[in-house]
């Protein structure tokens, strides 16, 4: 695996905010409105959000955000490799970072939303690779034909 770089970020940066935005856009393209969970930069940027940039050299190479629930609950939000990234295995090293966070804030579970289509599988199957199983929708959330919650104790 190569050695990423996972640090927090301001969301300001070109590169950052480009690969959010082409995130949102696939989102908005897979699901109807209804189901787009996504959260833009300014979303991101609030007090119970920690958003990290996970870089190899000075190329981005993925992005996700962990928000706080309450004090016991976490959900990852917008986890989202560039396109020449995948499959190279960011996405495993910023699920680790993301759950080695939450375990350092004290979080005893961590939930997810993804979309329940076919473009969503290869999330799922990762989610699922690290322990995440389909769970009862939470904070707002809803299951059917779009959308799926997981989750997972740590």
């Amino acid at each position: 695996m190569t050695d990423f770089t996972i640090r927090p970020d301001p969301l300001e940066s070109k590169d950052v905010l480009d690969l959010l935005q082409m995130h949102l856009a696939e989102m908005h393209a897979a699901s109807p409105v209804c189901k787009v969970h996504a959260m833009p930069a300014e979303r991101l940027r609030e007090d119970d959000v920690a958003f990290f940039a996970v870089r190899e050299g000075s190329s981005l190479a993925a992005v996700g955000a962990l928000k706080a629930l309450d004090g016991q609950r976490g959900e990852l939000k917008s986890m989202r490799a560039a396109p020449e990234f995948r499959g190279r295995g960011v996405g495993r090293a910023l699920l680790d970072h993301l759950i080695a966070e939450a375990r350092a804030r004290g979080l005893s579970w961590l939930g997810l939303e993804t979309g329940r289509t076919q473009e969503f599988a290869d999330a799922r199957r990762l989610y699922e690779r690290y322990g995440f199983r389909e769970c009862e929708a939470f904070d707002g959330y809803t299951s059917d034909d779009f959308s799926v919650c997981m989750g997972r104790s740590l």
